[in-house]
């Protein structure tokens, strides 16, 4: 029950987070996003740190900067992909993605589950379908640019997922923080060598307020779902995971008047409903 709960707020609040991330790539590149998200997460945790108790090891540096380097390809190409839009037909192919790398590796791993568990990842797979199918022709479709970077962002996400998880139990948010630490370096180094060709125009404040935002809710993110993958079992986790696109067509529609469909919102109550079957896993 535990890990259906967190996964599912937390893959809320990570729609929630995409969605400022793509915002602010709409007023600067997607890398200056996935920056200044990296520094505020990694701020956050950093202080979370001195609360809650960590521990050091190789295992937790080792797949938290693996974790971190294929978070920072899953963001860039994840912003970037939400900033060309739409944000409701992208983000689930990412998450639909993103869902079935973490799931071949956990039972390849040896997971098994109850039938109610068995039936929840079905169940939760058929949701995100879904929520990406958008009937008639009026409708904006994404361009073949951006359904590649939301599938290559899919693959890198369900890649840090498998990270994550692979990091001792009892590290605390100590991955997190090499992660978030990780994509920091990264970012900031590219940065660094694109400014050293040519000055970056000035920062729009309302796309730097975004990607604070979207920092915020990513660390927020994350931390629940470390917290899930100690308690539950990671092919459970992703299908959660996978369910965050709920949070972000829900913000497009309101904030951007994206259209969205019956049928995505018919999407959203399966998604509910998967979400109850894998609390039974």
């Amino acid at each position: 029950m535990i890990t259906a709960l967190l996964g599912l707020v937390g893959a809320v609040i990570y729609g929630a987070s995409d969605f400022f991330g793509g915002m602010g790539a709409r007023g600067m590149s997607a890398i200056r996003v996935t920056a200044l998200n990296s520094v505020t997460g990694l701020v956050l945790l950093v202080i979370a740190g001195l609360i809650l108790p960590m521990r050091w090891s190789g295992s937790v540096l080792l797949y938290g900067s693996l974790a971190g380097v294929a978070g920072s390809l899953a963001l860039v190409l994840l912003y970037g992909c939400l900033a060309i839009g739409p944000m409701s037909i992208l983000s689930p192919i990412m998450a639909l993605v993103a869902a079935v790398v973490p799931i071949s590796i956990g039972f390849a791993r040896g997971e098994r589950l109850s039938t109610a568990g068995y039936t929840g990842l079905v169940v939760g797979l058929v949701a995100v379908i879904l929520i990406c199918f958008v009937p008639g022709t009026r409708v904006v479709r994404p361009s073949a640019r951006g359904i590649l970077m939301a599938i290559g962002a899919g693959l890198a996400v369900g890649a840090y997922l498998v990270f994550i998880d692979l990091t001792p139990s009892d590290s605390g948010p100590a991955p997190l923080v090499v992660t978030f630490l990780v994509t920091a370096i990264v970012m900031g180094g590219i940065l660094l060598g694109q400014r050293l060709r040519r000055p970056f125009p000035p920062a729009p404040r309302g796309a730097v307020l975004f990607a604070l935002a979207c920092g915020v809710t990513d660390a927020l993110a994350a931390f629940l779902f470390l917290l899930a993958l100690r308690s539950g079992d990671l092919s459970v986790v992703s299908v959660l995971n996978a369910l965050a696109p709920a949070g972000t067509i829900v913000l497009a529609a309101i904030v951007l008047r994206e259209r969205i469909a019956v049928v995505q919102w018919a999407g959203l109550v399966v998604a509910l409903v998967a979400a109850g079957l894998l609390s039974l896993a």
